[in-house]
């Protein structure tokens, strides 16, 4: 049983107390030998909280569960959602608490929520425990995420819990403590919808527009409002993943938020040689969430959300059905828009033109038939404007087609008449030098879990600055080299 302190944070429980149906009160298990793994002090800032109180004993008490933090009401979460396309009717936090809510230095208001924090009434069998490599995973791909400028969840700290957690073999245990706008999935709506009680998904409804959408609730249906919020946000945030070759790996209902924030990095990678078909995840044997599924998943999540909102779109199923489907149907087209929109940024094209799609177009094509690795060209490209066509070309092992194609899009940058060493900067303000490289990743992440953290905090350090080439850090842009074989990811559950 966890002991009360006094409070580092001032709580407020909206979710808690509005939404009682949805959740069940819990406390976390007790960690026998807390010790502090990682602390985001910039986070904590945010927050409005010393960091220094956290590292002490008393504060890593708090980050870990063994001390409940005065004006806090931990709840577990319930939830459904689709797992690779099958409906599973009772998910929620198996191993994971929202502590409470806390409003940032911005007024806005934040979940902290543990990971890993133990047994729940949701647990399904599971021991409720994580271990340090998965928790630190989350860590380092939701800060690197956050410095790409993409909507994400974030970690406060990991705390090592001094005990040891059973997967195919013994495991350093650990406690992740995430912070997010909400942590209300698509799936919330799905197991509030399947109780049959529609006054249960209005008052869930109510509550996300007042906290994440609330012009909708201006509009002359709010509720057809809020969904369109909905899918332009998750339009938006696709189109940043795709836009740096980002792969989630498990876009189940439950891992879709509503504030349209990425959340839970478990198989989760990215890209090396482009390829529309890559996956990652052990799991997905069938390639249901590979790299170019992710839109049409997206939209395929969103048409679960719309069936949950009928009831409160229209009265007429028919109509609410007609008018939930015009919006669903729109996010190819506010998708489209995002991406492109980014696409050409990468290129250094500032205006849209009919010739730019088969641009586009071809050099995809291109990257994928000679298997380029996607961020180092988009980075490399630039150079070419300032005189160095070799660093893009090298990148080609048939280097004539690429030069084919670097002609036309040299016309095309030169019909703007626009200075070249500005079009090259505002391409290296997109394409970053360094995201998180799958080797590097699991090597710092196997080091940690070996107890050492250096190769950990100095990756964080290389990747909270992802658009600034700095001297020494060369081995942090580069791919794996061939001899590592196809890279392979495991939620870590």
């Amino acid at each position: 049983m966890s002991v009360a302190v006094g409070s580092l944070f001032t709580f407020d429980n909206s979710y808690a107390r509005e939404l009682g149906a949805l959740c069940e009160p819990w406390q976390a298990a007790p960690a026998p030998a807390p010790r502090l793994l990682a602390l985001n002090g910039e986070l904590a800032a945010e927050l409005g909280v010393d960091a220094e109180a956290l590292r002490a004993p008393e504060g890593v008490a708090v980050l870990v569960g063994n001390a409940t933090p005065e004006g806090a009401s931990p709840v577990a979460q319930a939830y459904a959602g689709h797992q690779f396309g099958g409906y599973v009717p009772r998910l929620g936090d198996g191993r994971a608490l929202l502590l409470g809510e806390v409003l940032d230095v911005h007024g806005h208001r934040r979940d902290l929520h543990f990971k890993g924090s133990g047994r729940t009434p949701f647990a399904r069998g599971g021991d409720g425990k994580a271990p340090v490599g998965p928790m630190l995973r989350e860590y380092l791909i939701g800060e690197a995420m956050h410095a790409l400028g993409i909507p994400t969840t974030r970690a406060l700290a990991v705390v090592a819990t001094g005990e040891q957690v059973v997967r195919e073999t013994m495991l350093p245990g650990a406690v992740l403590t995430r912070v997010a706008s909400s942590h209300v999935r698509v799936g919330t709506f799905q197991y509030a919808a399947a109780r049959r009680d529609p006054e249960l998904v209005r008052r869930l409804a109510d509550h996300v527009i007042a906290r994440h959408h609330p012009d909708a609730a201006e509009a002359e249906n709010p509720y057809l409002a809020f969904y369109e919020s909905v899918v332009d946000a998750q339009a938006s945030l696709i189109a940043r993943w795709m836009l740096v070759g980002f792969v989630h790996g498990v876009m189940n209902t439950d891992n879709m938020t509503i504030s349209g924030e990425t959340i839970d990095y478990g198989p989760c990678a990215f890209i090396d040689a482009f390829d529309p078909a890559t996956v990652f995840s052990s799991i997905d044997h069938g390639g249901r969430y590979a790299y170019g599924n992710q839109p049409g998943i997206a939209q395929w999540n969103l048409a679960r959300l719309a069936e949950t909102l009928l009831p409160l779109i229209h009265e007429d199923t028919d109509t609410a059905v007609e008018a939930a489907t015009d919006v669903l149907s729109s996010f190819a087209d506010r998708y489209g828009r995002y991406w492109g929109n980014g696409m050409r940024a990468k290129l250094g094209i500032a205006d849209a033109e009919e010739e730019d799609d088969p641009l586009i177009e071809d050099l995809l094509a291109l990257l994928k038939a000679q298997r380029v690795d996607f961020t180092s060209f988009f980075r490399a490209l630039s150079s070419s404007l300032l005189g160095d066509a070799a660093s893009a070309r090298a990148l080609f092992a048939g280097p004539d087609a690429f030069d084919a194609w670097s002609g036309r899009w040299r016309a095309r940058l030169a019909s703007r008449s626009v200075d070249p060493r500005e079009t090259a900067e505002a391409m290296d303000r997109v394409n970053p030098v360094y995201v998180p490289r799958n080797h590097l990743v699991d090597d710092a992440l196997g080091a940690a879990t070996a107890g050492d953290l250096e190769p950990f905090h100095r990756l964080v350090d290389v990747l909270a600055r992802p658009f600034e080439a700095r001297p020494g850090l060369e081995p942090y842009a580069l791919p794996a080299p061939p001899s590592s074989g196809t890279h392979r990811t495991f939620c870590g559950t």
